[in-house]
């Protein structure tokens, strides 16, 4: 999720476990801190390209590590913010500001390690897009009437609006339910085989869905609002470059996108180069996680992959699609 819902995630956070027994700007600040110290291993380089992007919400997002230091936070917390005492309260606080910071990373596309050390396997629930006014804005004003009143009504005020935001984030995975049945029965209406569907919102909302559709030889993508759940969805299929994986799967870096994606990239060939995208960010043919793994001969070493600066689609364009998506057929 972006680093302001992270930030005031944690400050809400912090103000409903702290309540009075700690001034509601040190609460909020305690909160906003942790809340925000997971997302700092994106300053870290591992290297090249691919790796920092499937090194991102690794350990610093792994649920046992988190819990293991909140204690010390927690411990520094009450030393700087209350005299060392409320130590068990600050403990509370620091440890739901640190875990949901991964949980909501959790609910978005990407993919997080949050099982490290047991498992690196990237969790993705994809309900909800990496930026949501709908989500971020009942915290943002829970936690300014929290500040501004700084009395227990300041304080009820920010709880009910976490609350507010954690049961909008509830109703995204239920949309998304809801939608993928849709997905299924359009599938088998139009006789389109598949091997995996990915529905996940389109940006700022969760009213029009994208939808994307692997087959062996090709990928397709349409698009659906919950305005009309039973409208059909037009899909447009684009090659996915079997055979270019089949011919450089060895190749570490391609073989990691494909796992971080969950099967969801494509491959092609442009000026002798292989590209590989990842088809859950974005939508075609603006992708935000585009590589160049460089010419790739045999009995050659790998090169380093280089991130390509993918054109983002206007704001016009995305405007017109979204109109698009809830017109009925």
């Amino acid at each position: 999720m972006d680093s302001v819902s992270q930030f005031v995630l944690g400050a809400a956070v912090g103000i409903a476990v702290m309540g009075k027994r700690a001034p509601v700007w040190k609460s909020a600040l305690a909160g906003a801190v942790c809340g925000t110290l997971p997302d700092l291993d994106v300053f870290y380089d591992h290297g090249d390209a691919i790796s920092n992007m499937t090194m991102h919400r690794t350990e610093t997002h792994a649920l046992l590590y988190l819990t293991l230091i909140s204690p010390l936070l927690a411990w520094l917390m009450a030393k700087l913010l209350s005299g060392g005492r409320h130590f068990k309260h600050w403990w509370g606080a620091v440890w739901l500001a640190l875990i949901t910071h991964p949980l909501l990373d959790l609910m978005t596309v990407y993919g997080t390690q949050l099982g490290l050390p047991f498992t690196n396997y990237p969790f993705a629930v994809g309900s909800i897009f990496i930026v949501d006014p709908l989500y971020t804005l009942p915290l943002i004003i829970g936690v300014g009437l929290a500040l501004y009143r700084e009395q227990q009504r300041g304080i009820t005020w920010n709880n009910v609006l976490l609350g507010v935001s954690c049961l909008y984030l509830a109703c995204t995975a239920f949309e998304q339910h809801q939608v993928t049945r849709h997905v299924g029965e359009e599938l088998q209406r139009q006789n389109i085989e598949s091997t995996q569907v990915l529905v996940t919102p389109t940006p700022l909302n969760s009213l029009v869905w994208r939808v994307v559709v692997m087959n062996k030889d090709s990928y397709g993508e349409g698009f659906t609002s919950l305005l009309h759940p039973d409208s059909p969805i037009r899909f447009r299929f684009y090659p996915r470059g079997e055979a270019l994986y089949e011919a450089h799967k060895d190749n570490a870096f391609l073989a990691r996108v494909a796992w971080f994606s969950h099967g969801f990239f494509s491959v092609k060939e442009q000026g002798g180069h292989i590209l590989v995208s990842d088809l859950r960010m974005g939508q075609e043919p603006d992708y935000t996680f585009v590589f160049d793994l460089g010419e790739m001969k045999p009995g050659m070493p790998p090169e380093l992959p280089v991130k390509v600066a993918s054109a983002r689609p206007s704001a016009r364009k995305m405007l017109d699609q979204f109109w698009q998506a809830l017109e009925v057929e």
